[in-house]
């Protein structure tokens, strides 16, 4: 795609004007499309016209523009996250009978907690996490869970690229993620709600690798915790080996040959 004169492609504004949509502001004006993605007003409205035609956005009745269905078909058409979510909803929902309050799903992507599931109940603990959500790694259970088990070098290199926010908001943070290593799960009190409790464990594969995390969220000091913390546990193993059991693509290549 051709660039334009500041150096960016068509491509790099698209992503951009995608990205500026969260969970807070799920619809915008184009003039605000424009200064959160940095593109000239006149551009954005030309690429929203375009993505509104193919369904990408869609334009409510007030001219606000929000992400389309045509997006939301395309992502759902990604096979291991459908895979993943699939085969984990049914422990997501025997932890939540359980619990009786959040229960979430959740992998690492660029340094940061993809929420891909969530399940609630009426009168659950005050929980961020909401699904399509991106959350920081060090401030939550699932995060945390995720740097443990992940390769060594992951968590390396993420604490040299925020450093400065681990020394302000989590000192201890070698040590918690050791001591989850060696548990096989996290429990943090307060960390985005000061009157909530977040657990989480990891979905590992074979090399005890985390592919996922599944996190609770309850009310701070609840007596729960031992009996949800049992419950996680069960359920991540279950889906670990269900997921071993799931084929990659070169394998469903070479069946179908």
């Amino acid at each position: 795609m051709a660039n334009s004169s500041s150096g960016d492609s068509v491509l790099d504004r698209l992503v951009r004007i995608l990205g500026a949509f969260n969970s807070q502001q799920q619809a915008l004006t184009v003039s605000s499309l424009a200064r959160r993605a940095d593109v000239p007003r006149a551009t954005a409205y030309r690429l929203v016209d375009s993505m509104v035609n193919h369904g990408l956005l869609e334009r409510r009745e007030n001219g606000e523009i929000a992400v389309g269905l045509g997006l939301w078909e395309i992502v759902n058409r990604s096979a291991s996250a459908n895979d993943l979510k699939t085969i984990a909803m049914p422990y997501m929902e025997d932890v939540n009978q359980v619990v009786q309050h959040s229960t979430q799903l959740s992998i690492l992507v660029d340094d940061e907690v993809l929420v891909l599931e969530r399940l609630s109940r009426p009168g659950h603990a005050v929980n961020s996490a909401s699904i399509a959500a991106r959350m920081p790694l060090h401030r939550t259970s699932m995060g945390m869970v995720l740097l443990a088990f992940s390769a060594p070098n992951v968590a390396e290199q993420f604490m040299k690229r925020h450093a400065e926010e681990i020394e302000e908001f989590h000192k201890d943070f070698r040590r918690s993620l050791d001591h989850i290593r060696r548990n096989g799960y996290a429990t943090f009190d307060g960390f985005i709600d000061e009157e909530t409790t977040g657990a989480a464990v990891p979905i590992l594969d074979y090399k005890n690798r985390a592919v996922a995390a599944m996190g609770i969220v309850v009310p701070r000091d609840s007596n729960q915790l031992p009996t949800a913390i049992a419950a996680l546990r069960t359920a991540a193993r279950g889906i670990g080996r269900a997921l071993a059991s799931v084929p990659d693509e070169g394998e469903l290549r070479r069946r179908t040959q």
